[in-house]
């Protein structure tokens, strides 16, 4: 089998949308993950004739919409766990509106729900009410998310970003808690980096719920700037028969935005050529 490969499209924040989906594919990818707020501040804000123009764009360029990650950099002072209900609401309002521009920018979109600074504790509330939190704010946007064919992903963050949901076990409780096929969880190199169990381990103990792949090296650069061994978990996911993206997020662009698309996607194909 043969893996689908995507890559997020903030690298290329300083070109146009035209410019980001053209390069991508002619670099190879064939799927584009999308950071709302290089679309606009507010997602409310980008409108219907935008929604359209950006699914013609990725459509013409021969890729296919996987989903949107980077979900709380904007508007500002956005947060879904803090003890005031009012504050909660309009974090989860936001959420909301990001389930309809996904829906709108293609189907079967993917939310990769990180946002470490927007879901940690504040306020002087405990981790477990934090979490408490999150979960019910989760369940109150999980319906519309199904009705919209949109997937809502718990992703568990490193120790050093966030304490509220800290490892793919926690992500998976969270994820069985809510009972709900619009919530899921997915699996990120870099965001694994303080994970005990080997990250193969892991994919193959929770493969059933894990429904996007992001590759990074450990320190967050792109695939082939580090070292790590991508080959135990590609042979995991193709043991198991992977059909989701194995979306390429880095988060260092200083070797500019070209030259991570490329030099990370001959990297992953090289690694994936070594599998038995």
């Amino acid at each position: 089998m043969s893996f689908r490969h995507a890559m997020c499209n903030e690298a290329f924040e300083k070109h146009s949308f035209a410019y980001t989906c053209d390069a991508l594919r002619t670099a190879g990818y064939t799927g584009i993950e999308i950071a709302p707020f290089t679309l606009g501040k507010n997602p409310r804000a980008v409108t219907p004739d935008q929604r359209h123009e950006c699914r013609r764009i990725i459509a013409d360029s021969g890729l296919t919409f996987v989903g949107l990650h980077w979900l709380m950099v904007g508007p500002k002072d956005l947060h879904v766990t803090a003890p005031d209900p009012a504050v909660r609401a309009r974090g989860w309002s936001h959420i909301r509106d990001l389930v309809d521009l996904s829906a709108d920018l293609g189907p079967g979109g993917l939310l990769v729900f990180g946002s470490p600074k927007q879901r940690c504790t504040t306020g002087g509330i405990t981790r477990e009410q934090a979490t408490r939190n999150f979960v019910e704010g989760l369940v109150s946007v999980a319906q519309h998310a199904a009705s919209r064919d949109v997937t809502i992903l718990v992703e568990a963050l490193p120790i050093d970003q966030c304490d509220v949901i800290q490892s793919l076990e926690e992500a998976v409780g969270i994820v069985h808690e809510i009972d709900s096929p619009a919530v899921r969880t997915m699996f990120d190199v870099h965001n694994a980096v303080f994970e005990t169990v080997p990250h193969a381990e892991l994919v193959d103990r929770y493969f059933d719920l894990i429904r996007h792949v992001h590759v990074n090296e450990l320190n967050g650069s792109h695939c082939g700037a580090g070292n790590y061994d991508f080959k135990p978990v590609f042979e995991v996911l193709r043991r198991r028969g992977y059909t989701g993206w194995i979306s390429l997020e880095a988060f260092d662009f200083t070797a500019g935005a070209e030259n991570i698309a490329n030099g990370s996607l001959r990297h992953l194909e090289k690694e994936i050529a070594q599998l038995s």
